[in-house]
Parts: structure tokens; C-alpha cells; sequence
């Protein structure tokens, strides 16, 4: 009787571990933290209560924590970096030098103890009792009483004390656009342990990764400051600052703080922002989400800009919906809190922008993230062109419909971006690291305009309407976890039935190019010819000198298909060939591959030949 129940209780973890999908399982993390901050020497306490859930097949002995306000430090790793890579983040350091030849210096390496960020570790519990722990730079490891075995919960009591660091990326105190706190990254936060292994990454300038869990924060803070952040505020009557039911009267305590109490489900993050002076505003979106704003009253021009917005962020929800799936939330709050831009779980922190189109821009791609980062959870580290590149795809396609730019190819930009970076020389696979491309130029056209290239090409070899469909069912089926990019290549051959183990090779895992011509036309006969190292399927119009026009497709082999197309699908071309011969109904006056400039072809000028 007792192996029958053992067999039963197997099989229930079995199917709380796995029943997402076959094989698939992710951790959980319940976070509750009380935050007393003195604004004026811009220092918090804190205590946190984590109870973490390891639905894992594995038997865990540690665990990992990021404390990333570690690395505002002098001597810190991102410090280093800011000292050595050859084009740091013009944020980050300061040219001492000229224009033609730079001397960087860190802003980290000279910041004053009253100005670096930390997050201090006062103690640590294991359910009730000290854990041993060890901190390098900005990861805490922790070395566990017990280990934790699979389908086992354990509880993590921790207190803390931080500093925000003087404004230099991101997160910190009283920026360029005079937000006093942004709090970005500011608490210990687990790290997350996949399929993959522990995803411990030294803090150095970009992009996260998180565990998927809920928060529930309070924070204790001078009464003239709002808050704009994560998560839903649970007492609007006791804070005001524009939250309140109007129809209900407030009930503000006594004393010199306002507790702030949210609660954020279904996240992997949590980010607040704070200023005695944001003015704040509320609009409502589709399916009944509440836009909230907060901005600074310092600027006329950037007020302006800021009043025209909730009505464009209105269109731009309701585009991402119809194009990428339900926003699930009921809220979702732009904030300026400076620093151009970054994504955060229900939020976002902007730059306030005299320029109106940058301003809508900048919350377009923002918002887009809440997509593609903060609902689909991907390793950004390992995988920083399927967030960046994703959301540049679909915020540029938005910003073509909300501001009616009439653009042909919308993402036309990073297709120049990307032809830049190949001649450059500076190109890297798109499979490294975030944080380790040899520039912060090659990381950015890489993962946003390479990344962004990837689906209007797919689009390209596909199909536009399967592609549209890809990206919908790649949502919902993904939606809440941590895909990877083989989850979105099976979801594009499954919705297309179409092979494209090739394309995640070439286009992601290599720097090889594409380039094709045409060869020669000879009365009707046509050949063409592959110069570029990567293969592609070819559409091809072919001009006649009766002034008539055909369209033909060329499938790729490698491919065991073709797009829906209502051009003439010839026979397939072999990758290992780089000859194609087409024999045409009629006398040939001119040909051109790939008119609508769909694919990465990185020397268009071959592409056209007059008979």
C-alpha cells in the first residue's frame, strides 16, 4: 500500500512539474517586502519573506541572488568594463578626449561613498534559521541548510539596507530629467534556475532574466512623494496622489509617511519610481486597463507632449493586442524617470522628450516589451535579440499604423542598421551573450536590428499572413513562460509547414551573408547566381520586352516547401549549387530579385539587370 501511494504521489509532481507542456517545468517565487525609505540620503531598509518553489526535476543546494545596485561601485565589474570597451555607453563615461581620438573615464570609478548604490545583506534565515552566504560583487550565493528537493517549497527571511546610487544608467537618484528615485533593480532578487542551469550573470550593463512568482510591497515613504510602479496599489485612499475613488472619501494617516501597499501577480520583476512633483494621470484602454502617467511639470514643451500621449498609448495597447495577444493586466503605468527608456513588469521608465514622435516612440517600444519580455520571459541574456529585436519588429509596425507614417517596409531602418554592421567588419553571431559582444555597437544593431530583421524576413520566406499567425500562436502557447528560440522556429515550421532549421543556423548562430545576383539573361534564358555565404528562397520578377510581367518563386530545398504565393513556384534551389538557370514563356527584357526588399540582400545593386 505504502509503494502505491509513493507511485500516486510521483505521478502528482510529475504533473505539477510538467504539465505546461511535455517536459517543460519553471520555478516560482512568492515575494513580500516592507521598505522604509528616507528619501533625503537616499537609503532604505528592508525586510523580505521569499518562499521559493522548486518544480525542478533537480535537487537544489544553493541558491543565487542578483544585488545589482553592487555594481554602481568603483572597482565593479561594470566599472572595469566602462574602462576597457572602446565604445562605452555615453551615460556611463565621459570623453576626456576628442572626437577622433577618445579617452574614456567611468562615471562609476568616481563616485564618493554617498553616492555609490549597494545592497547590504544584515541577515539571512533559511525557515527560521541563519543560512550560510557569500557575495561576489553582485551575486549572493547561499548554501543551503537543507538542500531542496523537487516539488519542495523552502522560505528565505531576509534583511537588507540599500543605497540608490547617483543616476548613471537606469536606475538611481535625481537624473538629467530631475526624477528623484527610479527604482530599477533595487532589491535582492532571486536568480532563476531553468533547464539550463543557474542564470548567475554579473550585473555589467544589460538586460534580465527573473523567476516568474508574485510580489506583494509596501513601501514607507515621505507623504509628498508619488509612486508609479508594478503591480496594482491596494490602498488609493490612504495615499491619494491622484489614485483615490473620488467618490470616497480619504482616509490619509498621520505622521510624515504614506505606506504604499501593491501587489503584482504573475511577474518576474518589480520597479517603482518616486517624485514629489509627477503629475499623474489616468486614461482607460481596451479591455478596461487603466494608463497610468507620471511626469515631471518642469518643462512646458515636454507637459505638452505628455497630455497628447495617453491618447496614442490607447492605440498602441490596442495594436499589440490584435497583433500579438490579450495584454492580460489591468494596468499599465509610463513613468519618467529619464535615461532614454527600459521595460519593467507593468511599467516603464522614459525620458521626457521635447520631440512629441520620439516620446510616442520610445512608449511603443516600451510598451511592446511588456509583450515580448515581461510575458514571454525570455533569457535575455543569452537571447537579447528575441526581446529587442521582436519588440523593434512590432513597435516599428504599430508606430506605421498609430502615427499613419505610410511606410512600405516599416522596418526598413534595421534593415540599413544591419547592412552597416556587415560592412563594418564589427559582426558577431547573434547567440552571444548580451554583455559580451566586443562593442556596445555590435550588441545593439545586432540584437535590435538584426533581431528585428529576423521576423519581417521570416515574413519573407514563409509568408507574411504565417508569419502574423506565428507570432499569435507563438504568444499564446508561450505566454507566462521562458521561451527559447527553438520555440519560436517550431512554432513558424508548425503554422507554416515549412523547414527552417537552416535559418536559425545562418541567420543566428553564424555572421555569413546573403547576397544574390543575376548572372546574365540570353533572349529567355536567365541565370542567376549565389555570391553571399547564407542561402535564401528567391522571388524573383521578370520584365518582358512586350512590357508584360511575371512573378516566379524560388524555394529553397532545404525548405520541403514553399510560401503561399501567387507567383510561379519553380523548382527548388540546393544550398551546395550556386547556379540557377529559369527559362522564361517570352523574351526577357529585365529581372530583379527580392523587388520589395525583403531580404537582407547586402548588395542590392546585383539584383537587377536590364536584358
Amino acid at each position: 500500500m505504502k509503494k502505491y501511494f509513493t507511485i500516486i504521489a510521483f505521478s502528482l509532481l510529475c504533473l505539477h512539474v510538467f504539465g505546461q507542456q511535455k517536459n517543460y517545468w519553471q520555478q516560482h517565487v512568492d515575494y513580500t517586502m516592507d521598505i522604509d525609505v528616507d528619501a533625503e540620503k537616499y537609503q532604505f531598509k528592508g525586510k523580505q519573506k521569499l518562499v521559493y518553489t522548486n518544480n525542478s526535476p533537480d535537487e537544489l543546494k544553493n541558491v543565487f541572488y542578483h544585488l545589482q545596485f553592487n555594481a554602481f561601485q568603483p572597482g565593479s565589474d561594470m566599472d572595469i568594463r566602462l574602462q576597457h570597451i572602446p565604445d562605452p555607453d555615453s551615460k556611463m563615461a565621459i570623453n576626456k578626449g576628442t572626437k577622433e581620438s577618445p579617452e574614456f573615464e567611468s562615471r562609476i570609478a568616481t563616485l564618493q561613498p554617498n553616492e555609490i548604490g549597494y545592497q547590504k545583506v544584515i541577515s539571512l534565515k533559511q525557515n527560521g534559521a541563519p543560512v550560510a552566504y557569500e557575495i561576489f560583487g553582485t551575486i549572493l550565493k547561499v548554501t543551503l541548510n537543507k538542500p531542496l528537493s523537487p516539488g519542495q517549497k523552502t522560505t528565505f527571511d531576509m534583511e537588507f539596507e540599500g543605497q540608490v546610487p547617483v543616476h548613471i544608467r537606469r536606475a538611481g537618484r535625481n537624473n538629467v530629467d530631475g526624477v528623484a528615485l527610479s527604482m530599477a533593480q533595487w532589491y535582492p532578487k532571486l536568480a532563476e534556475y531553468d533547464r539550463e542551469g543557474w542564470q548567475v550573470n554579473d550585473y555589467i550593463a544589460r538586460e534580465f532574466y527573473g523567476v516568474w512568482g508574485d510580489f506583494d510591497v509596501t513601501i514607507h515613504i515621505d507623504k509628498d512623494y508619488t509612486i508609479g510602479g508594478s503591480g496594482y496599489l491596494q490602498n488609493p485612499q490612504e495615499v491619494g496622489h491622484g489614485y483615490e475613488d473620488p467618490n470616497k472619501k480619504l482616509k490619509l494617516p498621520k505622521g510624515d509617511k504614506l505606506s504604499w501597499h501593491f501587489v503584482a501577480p504573475k511577474v518576474h520583476d518589480f520597479t517603482w519610481a518616486a517624485d514629489p512633483d509627477y503629475i499623474h494621470e489616468k486614461v482607460m484602454g481596451e479591455n478596461d486597463v487603466e494608463l497610468h502617467f507620471f511626469y515631471k511639470n518642469d518643462n512646458p514643451t515636454v507637459v505638452e507632449n505628455w497630455k497628447k500621449l495617453p491618447e496614442k498609448t490607447q492605440e498602441i495597447l490596442a495594436y499589440f493586442n490584435k497583433h500579438i495577444g490579450q495584454y492580460p493586466y489591468k494596468q499599465y503605468s509610463v513613468i519618467q524617470g529619464g535615461d532614454g527608456g527600459m521595460e519593467y513588469a507593468m511599467c516603464t521608465l522614459i525620458a521626457g522628450s521635447e520631440n512629441l514622435g520620439r516620446l510616442i516612440g520610445t512608449t511603443a517600444h516600451e510598451f511592446a516589451h511588456s509583450w515580448f519580455q515581461f510575458l514571454l520571459a525570455t533569457n535575455e541574456v543569452k537571447h537579447s535579440w528575441m526581446d529587442e529585436g521582436f519588440t523593434s519588429y512590432i513597435s516599428n509596425a504599430a508606430m506605421n499604423e498609430v502615427m499613419d507614417q505610410k511606410k512600405e517596409l516599416p522596418n526598413a531602418r534595421a534593415y540599413n542598421g544591419y547592412f552597416y554592421l556587415v560592412n563594418s567588419g564589427q559582426q558577431e553571431p547573434l547567440t552571444t551573450f548580451a554583455d559580451h559582444f566586443e562593442n556596445n555597437y555590435a550588441y545593439g544593431v545586432s540584437s535590435y536590428s538584426k533581431g528585428s530583421v529576423f521576423l519581417s524576413q521570416l515574413g519573407y520566406i514563409i509568408g507574411k499572413k504565417n508569419l502574423d499567425q506565428t507570432i499569435l500562436k507563438y504568444f499564446e502557447d508561450f505566454k507566462f513562460k521562458h521561451p527559447t528560440p527553438n520555440d519560436i522556429k517550431r512554432t513558424a515550421e508548425k503554422t507554416s509547414g515549412i523547414q527552417l532549421d537552416w535559418y536559425m543556423n545562418y541567420w543566428i548562430s553564424s555572421t555569413k551573408v546573403i547576397d544574390y545576383a543575376v548572372n546574365s539573361i540570353d533572349g529567355q534564358n536567365i541565370t542567376l547566381v549565389r555570391k553571399g555565404t547564407m542561402p535564401m528562397p528567391l522571388d524573383v520578377m521578370v520584365t518582358y520586352e512586350d512590357g508584360s510581367s511575371e512573378w516566379f518563386n524560388i524555394p529553397l530545398q532545404m525548405m520541403y516547401g514553399h510560401k503561399p504565393t501567387e507567383a510561379k513556384v519553380l523548382d527548388s534551389w540546393s544550398w551546395v549549387n550556386p547556379w540557377y538557370k529559369i527559362t522564361a514563356s517570352k523574351k526577357v527584357s529585365h529581372v530583379q530579385i527580392d523587388p520589395k526588399n525583403l531580404m537582407a540582400d547586402i548588395d542590392r545593386a546585383n539584383n537587377l539587370m536590364m536584358q
